[in-house]
């Protein structure tokens, strides 16, 4: 009887040793940082499940969530257990990983300074249904970066091309023939080899001394792209110095921007003329003439005065003939 329950007490243990040895090696499972190349939006990053993941655009910018209470249920964060930190697979830059402390102590995975978020309605591996949600809420490409608040001036530069378009520190930019109106086509590959013109926002941009249409347009991960009028405009990761113009032609569908004359100011408007008098310099060809400005001729004035001098001696006449 106490070797049976000497043998139960002794298996209860061996079990007990084996969860203690198990369950916390499934708790101590990292955090996994995938990249899933979707259809329409090209590589984005996913969890190990194949989650998609998401950036909030009112987020400061390395500076945590603002995102709790009702947003966090919609927009769950992906957590981290203390002790532990997110791994980069392949096509993830690891070094752009991060983990932030939210308010109520839980721990946020960031990826270049911008937490994470899954999407409540993402019901399936791979769904992406929070895209632009409010346009506020995107997919994060490997190469998605988050702008601050430098503004942007563009300006002429004189070049072996004509006068091409530069920012204010000489950079020659660019446009992709492939794009459309206001849209970008450029991302991945391409936005690391022609980094998009980014800004925080449209009134950060400024143009010196040229004219055209300075706006921006909203990529699909949330970033602010300068456009000239309504071309997306790049750098080319070649040019490494103020004035180098390598990108132009590459591909066929890689050029300058010439850029457009500032419109020409308006001509002051001429003094309003006093009219002068004689005596003050006046000349007789700018003295008012007789009659200047009348509408009756001299002619019929002179009939109507003769009229009324006859009519005036005819009454005298009748008056006369009556008293006689």
């Amino acid at each position: 009887m106490f070797r049976a329950r000497g043998t139960k007490a002794f298996s209860l243990l061996v079990l007990l040793v084996l969860m203690l040895t198990i369950v916390p090696v499934a708790f101590a499972e990292e955090v996994t940082i995938y990249v899933n190349q979707d259809a329409k939006l090209g590589t984005i990053l996913t969890d190990g499940k194949g989650n998609t993941l998401y950036r909030f655009t009112r987020d400061p910018i390395n500076g945590g969530s603002v995102c709790y209470n009702a947003c966090a249920v919609s927009w769950p964060p992906l957590l981290v257990d203390e002790g532990k930190v997110p791994v980069a697979t392949e096509g993830v830059n690891g070094t752009l990983l991060g983990v932030i402390t939210r308010t109520d102590g839980t721990r946020q995975v960031t990826f270049n300074g911008m937490p994470l978020y899954y999407f409540q309605n993402d019901t399936d591996p791979y769904q992406t249904n929070g895209q632009r949600r409010g346009n506020v809420w995107f997919v994060v490409h490997p190469n998605t970066t988050t702008i601050g608040g430098q503004g942007i001036t563009l300006r002429q530069a004189n070049s072996s091309l004509g006068p091409i378009l530069v920012d204010g520190a000489g950079m020659t930019v660019y446009l992709f023939t492939k794009d459309s109106e206001n849209l970008s086509v450029c991302y991945d590959g391409c936005a690391t080899a022609w980094p998009p013109l980014l800004v925080s926002n449209a009134g950060n941009v400024a143009l010196d001394g040229i004219g055209g249409k300075i706006a921006t347009t909203l990529r699909d991960d949330g970033n602010n792209q300068v456009t000239y009028n309504g071309k997306p405009l790049y750098y080319w990761f070649r040019d490494k110095n103020p004035g180098d113009t390598t990108g132009q032609n590459v591909g066929k569908v890689w050029f300058v921007v010439a850029p457009e004359a500032a419109p020409a100011a308006a001509p002051a408007a001429e003094p309003a003329k006093l009219p002068t008098t004689a005596g003050s310099g006046a000349t007789p060809s700018n003295l008012p003439k007789t009659g200047e400005g009348s509408t009756v001729p001299l002619g019929a004035l002179a009939l109507l005065a003769l009229l009324i001098v006859g009519f005036g001696a005819l009454v005298r006449s009748l008056r006369g003939t009556s008293r006689a």
